[in-house]
């Protein structure tokens, strides 16, 4: 029987078949034989041949074929640094949350998703969520870089709005919401019908208050955020996708406070940032790497303003493969 995974803990994988009835399934173990550097060689959103064996008075799918993905979202693994996690297959599209802070989601997490989702076609909609907390009398300060001065004084929508106006200039979709008040669920909703959707971000960042909020009666499991790290508390600790009653699939994801970029090679990550992409043609040198080469037409809109720092700064982050210090900054102009 064909069918798709639903769910994964790990070692058992709930597979809905072709039939509409769900099937708790196992692999065999020559899928970890194959080659496959993944800690998790089956992911949610896989279609699989799977068939029953009876073992005793209990009936369970084997899974024997894995089909061939139309694209991932894929990360290092948090335990095994030559190893890769897939978070989610087959996907339409991703909904990354942004918050402000608690927790605070900085651009260069931002960014590795995006550069992720570039590498496999997948558009992103970059949600930002828990604007009805923000308000206009907490300022913020973006700080130059080089000097330390402060720059611009704004407040917490103004840097919202800012952030927004950034990724909306390179071509990204951005929308604000809020999963506690209802603003915007019913645009997420109308986005989402048809598809088949993955929430993304940090944990405490709303992924599973927003999917109550598009599917009331779904009761996925929320936590407050923790006071001393000012991070969410993990509450999904697998992926796990849902039939919605609008149409629609959601694949409800772990929260993660890194995301490190893997499977690319450091000529390709520019082809995933539409901008460099855009001017690379203009560089003098046709494998200009964008670093230290002279003449680089990416370095000069850097410099002339004309290409967001913090955009260049997350791209040689990833180019030098520097995994420490990615979650430090904010933003910068």
């Amino acid at each position: 029987m064909t069918g798709t995974v639903y769910r994964s803990t790990g070692s058992w994988y709930e597979v809905k078949g072709t039939d509409g009835a769900f099937y708790s399934c196992r692999i065999k173990g020559k899928f970890r034989l194959k080659g496959i550097k993944s800690t998790n060689p089956v992911a949610v959103g896989d279609e699989v041949d799977f068939e029953i064996e009876k073992i005793g008075d209990e009936e369970i799918g084997i899974i024997n074929v894995i089909h061939e993905r139309e694209n991932y979202i894929v990360r290092k693994s948090v335990n095994l640094s030559k190893q890769t996690h897939i978070i989610a297959s087959n996907i339409d599209q991703v909904f990354l949350l942004v918050t402000l802070n608690n927790p605070p989601t900085f651009t260069s997490f931002i960014d590795r998703v995006l550069v992720t989702a570039e590498a496999y076609h997948i558009p992103v909609v970059l949600a930002f969520n828990k604007v009805d907390t923000y308000n206009d009398d907490q300022d913020g300060i973006i700080i130059d870089p080089e000097t330390g001065e402060e720059l611009l004084t704004m407040t917490e929508l103004d840097e919202v709005r800012y952030l927004m106006s950034l990724y909306k200039s390179i071509g990204y979709e951005c929308i604000g919401i809020s999963a506690a008040t209802g603003k915007n669920i019913d645009l997420v909703k109308e986005k989402m019908n048809g598809k088949t959707s993955m929430f993304a971000g940090h944990s405490g960042a709303g992924k599973s208050t927003l999917a109550n909020a598009v599917q009331p009666g779904l009761q996925l499991k929320t936590k407050q955020i923790s006071e001393q790290h000012k991070q969410g508390q993990h509450t999904t600790t697998f992926a796990e996708m849902f039939d919605l009653d609008f149409g629609a699939r959601l694949i409800d994801t772990p929260g993660v406070k890194g995301f490190g970029v893997v499977d690319m090679e450091k000529e390709e990550i520019g082809n995933y940032f539409p901008e460099i992409k855009e001017l690379r043609q203009q560089c003098k040198f046709h494998n200009c790497m964008h670093v230290e080469e002279p003449k680089c037409a990416v370095k000069e809109a850097v410099e002339n303003g004309e290409m967001i720092l913090s955009r260049y700064e997350s791209y040689v982050q990833i180019v030098k493969g520097d995994e420490d210090n990615y979650r430090q900054d904010k933003y910068t102009v």
